[in-house]
């Protein structure tokens, strides 16, 4: 406990450094401020007006101005990044782009970002859209999983954190805008290729893998017919490894042999599970932008996305039960209340050769008209997006012969309890094809399991729009509709692997042992962090081809995973732009109002609490509902280049779909003469919350900015699984023999509306050009920012002690970079603290899990020729996880839970734009 103690005293210190470093950093804006100005000022008094200039700010610079000008521009709380030049924003992925925006982060999915977290909510409360439309997803539920679209496709993301009325599909902790080019933007055509190599500091963890891979993308924008009509084509391939050293506990239990000082009980690691991962992920992404323009008073835009993205892991290691195993403790070391080291006797190793495969197809398609006649304009906008995903879990399994002679080990333990990896040195050679077979080594009925992912979303809309300029306070009044449709199913078929040796019947299920043929055999597979030596490794598909039988599992807990739900959302909204000046103090923003009309509903299946398919029947229930969403954006702008924000709005997010199912279990339990069920809840009404937004910014130009920001959201209530009470009439007794009971009263556990409760949090941030300071830093330049936030929601109910999903209390991000004579570097780091995620568990449902904090260090060095015959080309080196951060969870009284080593991605590339 000592030394967990002293790691969140670590942990204190970086936080208060960053903060510290961001506080400094808006002391120097400050300071900067007044000699920025005075010399704007000399330079005007010199020669009566300022001489104009003219400055091409290119690379990383740019990137920063142009979010710059975005935020200081837009009506509402808008936090943007911008690409550096086409096809280069600043990261290799969007996730981690975005996670380094004021109050964002992103949680890690081996090892790459992938859902987002905006002030302290889950991916679940986050609206996406992309080119202003609202997008599906290949997830689970409503939260988009951002490795979907290359970074080299877009040109920009803005982040509204405070809602606006003309804002379709909007979320309740923000909304995040992906947007990509406009070819009529750009004066001149524009051809770019990007090139580069990657490689993976682990090396290959699995004979079978690579630590190589590689990225390529092109770009091509041009304009026809007398600049009216632009083409922009875009395509980047990634072709990525991915390395892992995961430990995973099984829990905690006690032992009579290991004993604290005081005579109680240490912490015994109950079982643990250790693995090396070995991924290639493979995304092929298009884009293409049609626009026309053939006079100013029309223009209309085709945008197309595409992305095919293909994953497959390969995961070999072992599971192992140590009390829980029925293995004998000796020798026990203990310190900080935990078993640190001894020696277990009749332990039985389970070998495990996984394979993780997953296809996810997401495709897009939008239509915008616009017609303006006079101070009028019409908008007509059409889309439809739809992603598809399909993904096998396969585990198989071996080991010594169960009851055989030797078919128990003694082996050497140690535990870290800071980290919480072990140790297990054993005394057999788990290598050896003579003592290691393919069977049902660890006694659990089945020699292996096949579990199968099919997920579609789809979604159609149209908007209607009128806006009329005005003279006055409003500078314009816009009024509109939106439709849209949207269905999403989920399937999830399951099968016992069986070995062609082994035996299923009505009687059970017999184990019997296969060696492993020669040809599928593969080099052994070393689980050196964990003090493991070789296993026995094979072709994993080739096994499953010719050595297993595969048998459909009927489960209630499977027919429980098959859903379909369908939103028909009619949207009505008008919204007037302010622009006026009161005395020195001029006005902008908005004020406005929608009306949401939902309708849901969902068809899943009622089934008893049983394994017969035979009693299986479908179910259709849902619900219509209805949401006046006012909001009011207002920027107040001062000398000085000031601006002082109020965002007042009611904010809605519809429930996450997987709780709005329509499937029901149900079971009678004769003793107690009483019904119960479960299952989901297609009645569910939204989240609602009142929200406040508070912002002073102050700008220097594009080139430099300081802001801070307060926020509070009043969560009017918060869905968490309940009992609730709930009239089984109709149904049929389970228990066979038995007559249905006169009271058909009884509890149903599904996710209800309950208690809310409030978020609230501060964020400040500041970007420094750092020759504001001085001209001898030319080139130097800073971006810091600190948010903290706190939550009294109990995502529980009352009395429920887990924090809110997504909540990290502190999150900080730091970016120092240098960009001049064609020379660029950059040193980025984020860090959050610890938070509750989100991860896909134990028979593919979603599961809660506590991770422990992490700091994640990025660094990135190029150089561009700006002349001669290489003019236009640059080369780039970049060190992704430079520090080799781990992924670490713990139990919620944080005990060590799983701790994963990526590695660092180093990639060179080359850059050429003609």
């Amino acid at each position: 406990m000592r030394k967990m103690n002293e790691q969140r005293g670590v942990q204190r210190s970086m936080e208060l450094w960053a903060l510290t470093a961001t506080a400094g950093a808006v002391v120097l804006l400050m300071s900067a401020g007044g000699a920025y100005a005075q010399a704007q000022g000399e330079t005007q008094a010199a020669g009566g007006e300022a001489a104009p200039q003219t400055v091409v700010v290119t690379g990383i610079r740019r990137g920063i101005e142009s979010a710059i000008a975005t935020k200081k521009n837009a009506d509402a709380v808008v936090e943007s990044i911008s690409a550096e030049d086409i096809g280069k924003l600043p990261d290799t992925s969007i996730a981690e782009s975005i996670s380094r925006l004021p109050g964002v982060a992103s949680q890690r999915v081996a090892g790459r970002s992938q859902s987002i977290n905006i002030r302290g909510m889950s991916g679940d409360f986050v609206g996406t859209l992309l080119n202003g439309r609202e997008q599906v997803s290949t997830g689970d539920n409503r939260a988009v999983e951002f490795d979907q679209y290359p970074s080299e496709l877009l040109s920009r993301v803005d982040i509204y954190k405070t809602p606006q009325a003309n804002l379709i599909g909007q979320g309740l902790s923000a909304t995040v805008d992906m947007q990509t080019v406009r070819p009529l933007a750009f004066s001149n055509r524009a051809l770019v290729f990007n090139l580069r190599g990657e490689k993976n500091s682990l090396g290959k963890r699995n004979a079978d893998s690579s630590d190589t891979g590689s990225r390529f993308s092109a770009s091509y924008i041009d304009q026809f017919a007398d600049r009216t009509f632009g083409v922009a084509l875009g395509y980047a391939r990634l072709d990525s490894p991915g390395q892992g050293d995961r430990w995973e506990a099984w829990g905690y239990t006690t032992d009579p042999n290991a004993t604290n000082p005081d005579g109680s009980s240490a912490k015994v690691l109950g079982g643990f599970k250790a693995y090396v991962d070995s991924s290639k992920q493979v995304r092929d992404g298009l884009m293409g932008v049609f626009q026309w323009k053939p006079s100013k008073n029309f223009e209309s835009v085709v945008d197309l996305y595409y992305s095919r993205f293909e994953k497959e892991q390969k995961t070999r290691g072992f599971e192992v039960g140590l009390p829980w195993g029925g293995a004998t403790l000796s020798n026990a070391v203990v310190r900080d209340g935990y078993l640190v080291g001894g020696t277990f006797t009749g332990v039985k190793p389970v070998l495990r050769n996984d394979l993780n495969e997953r296809t996810d197809e997401l495709s897009a398609f939008g239509w915008n008209n616009q017609l303006t006649l006079g101070d009028w304009k019409a908008v007509a906008d059409l889309s439809w997006s739809k992603a598809d995903r399909q993904e096998s879990i396969l585990e198989t399994y071996a080991g010594t012969v169960p009851g055989s002679a030797g078919a128990r080990d003694t082996a050497e333990f140690t535990f870290d309890p800071n980290t919480g990896l072990p140790t297990l040195k054993t005394g057999l050679n788990y290598a050896d094809p003579s003592i290691i077979k393919l069977v049902d080594s660890g006694g659990w009925g089945q020699d292996g399991y096949l579990k199968h992912l099919n997920v579609k979303d789809e979604l159609k809309a149209l908007r209607l729009e009128g806006s009329r300029n005005l003279d006055g306070i409003f500078s314009r009044l816009s009024a509109g509709v939106h439709y849209s449709e949207r269905s999403k199913t989920k399937e999830v078929p399951e099968w016992w692997v069986d070995l062609k040796t082994s035996t299923r019947n009505s009687s059970g299920f017999t184990t019997a042992p296969t060696d492993l043929p020669a040809g599928l055999a593969l080099s052994p597979t070393t689980l050196g962090f964990v003090g493991f030596g070789g296993m026995l490794s094979y072709d994993i598909p080739g096994a499953l081809g010719s050595l297993y039988n595969l048998t459909p599992k009927v489960h209630k807990d499977i027919w429980n995973k098959n859903w379909e739900v369908t939103e028909k959302v009619a949207t009505a909204f008008a919204m007037g732009n302010i622009d006026a000046e009161l005395g020195p103090v001029s006005l902008r923003g908005n004020v406005g109002v929608q009306v949401v009309r939902t309708d849901q509903s969902s068809t899943a299946y009622t089934l008893p609490n049983s394994s017969d398919a035979g009693n299986v029947q479908p179910n259709t229930d849902g619900k219509t509902y209805t949401d006046v969403l006012p909001s009011l954006n207002l920027a107040f702008g001062f000398s000085n280049d000031q601006v002082v924000r109020l965002g007042l709005a009611r904010e809605m997010m519809r429930p996450r779909l997987d709780q709005l199912r329509a499937s029901t279990s149900y079971s009678y339990d004769v003793p107690r003469d009483e019904w119960s069920g479960d299952g989901g809840n297609p009645r569910l009404d939204p989240f609602r919350a009142n929200a406040a937004d508070l912002t002073y910014e102050k700008y220097f130009g594009n080139k430099g900015l300081l802001s801070a920001q307060a926020f509070y959201k009043d969560l009017k209530s918060y869905i968490y699984k309940q009992d609730v009470p709930y009239d089984f009439v109709g149904l049929t007794n389970p228990v066979t023999g038995l007559p249905n009971p006169a009271d058909t009263i009884g509890k149903f556990n599904l996710p209800a509306n309950g208690q809310g409760g409030t978020i609230r949090g501060w964020e400040v941030a500041a970007s420094i050009p750092l020759n504001m300071l001085s001209s001898a830093l030319d080139g130097f330049g800073v971006v810091a920012s600190y948010a903290h936030t706190d939550s009294s929601i109990e995502p529980n109910g009352p009395g429920s002690t887990m924090m809110l999903p997504g909540l990290s209390k502190r999150v900080t991000n730091l970016i120092a970079y240098y960009e001049k004579y064609g020379f660029s570097a950059r040193v980025a780091q984020r860090f959050r603290s610890e938070f509750v995620g989100e991860i896909s568990g134990f028979g593919a449902d979603r599961e809660l899990v506590f991770i422990k904090p992490e700091k994640v260090v990025d660094v990135q060095l190029g150089y561009e020729f700006a002349q001669g015959p290489m003019k236009g080309l640059s080369v780039l080196l970049q060190v992704n996880n430079l520090t080799n951060a781990e992924y670490a969870r713990q139990e919620q009284d944080g005990a060590p839970k799983e701790y994963v080593k990526y590695g660092r991605t180093v990639l060179f590339g080359l850059n050429y734009k003609l």
